[in-house]
């Protein structure tokens, strides 16, 4: 797709219609309320934003709904990573995002998105204020938890996490178990196992697909690990799903 020329016509007609969009820094300065947990503010900005919501935006869709639709997705998805990298874990701060792009998804005119947009702003704001006040783990901690859900199809060992953070092995070790509450590597086999979960659950991959997906050495040893960890073999669990899901 070549965007050269009409890239040229939009911001010709921007030029002649007197269109500037929302100053980055000041769209930034909201964002930044919603991750430092300062509700009040975020309720402030957006009571002042929605006298004229579309003030400063780009015309994403000619569809008035969708248009409103795809601006909440757009935030959604910027105040979710901000949130992520300040601290929300990683599965929280993603889920959330589902949540609110799923339910715009079922909104039927305009005003109820926007409603929605701002509900999602307090919700974030609010679990970042409960995070910062609980002040829960140190920066390597959550970069380390970051890791370990970006790479779950990896083989991912306590060194090269640490190595990572620039810090001795030992050391990271100590402070990741103090803070989460268990060693390093039960948590990356806990992760990966709940992820083996819901793809049991959701999904046709074959059980040594989903062994593969998420690095393990072998389907025999997937299959020797989620037993462990819950008691039924792979195959087990997702006949017990599947027959759960049609009562």
């Amino acid at each position: 797709m070549d965007t050269s020329k009409e890239l040229i016509y939009r911001l010709y007609l921007q030029r002649e219609e007197e269109f500037v969009r929302t100053d980055i820094r000041k769209e930034f300065s909201r964002y930044d309320d919603i991750k430092n947990g300062d509700i009040e503010k975020v309720k402030e900005n957006f009571a002042e934003l929605r006298k004229d919501f579309f003030k400063g935006k780009g015309l994403l869709s000619k569809d008035p709904l969708r248009n409103v639709k795809y601006h909440l997705v757009v935030s959604i998805g910027v105040i979710s990573r901000i949130c992520l990298k300040n601290g929300m874990p990683h599965d929280e701060a993603y889920t959330m995002s589902d949540i609110y792009i799923q339910a715009a998804d079922e909104c039927t005119e305009v005003d109820q998105v926007i409603d929605l947009l701002e509900q999602a702003q307090i919700d974030y704001a609010t679990r970042m204020k409960k995070i910062l006040q609980k002040n829960e783990y140190s920066v390597y901690v959550r970069h380390a938890i970051d890791y370990i859900y970006d790479h779950l199809h990896e083989q991912i060992t306590m060194e090269s996490l640490a190595r990572m953070e620039g810090l001795n092995p030992s050391y990271f070790s100590k402070i990741f178990s103090e803070e989460i509450g268990t060693p390093v590597k039960a948590f990356i086999i806990s992760k990966k196992i709940e992820t083996a979960e819901n793809m049991l659950k959701k999904s046709d991959y074959s059980i040594a697909d989903i062994a593969l997906s998420l690095g393990f050495s072998s389907q025999s040893a997937f299959t020797a690990t989620f037993k462990k960890l819950t008691g039924a073999t792979p195959a087990s669990f997702r006949k017990n799903s599947n027959y759960m899901n049609a009562l």
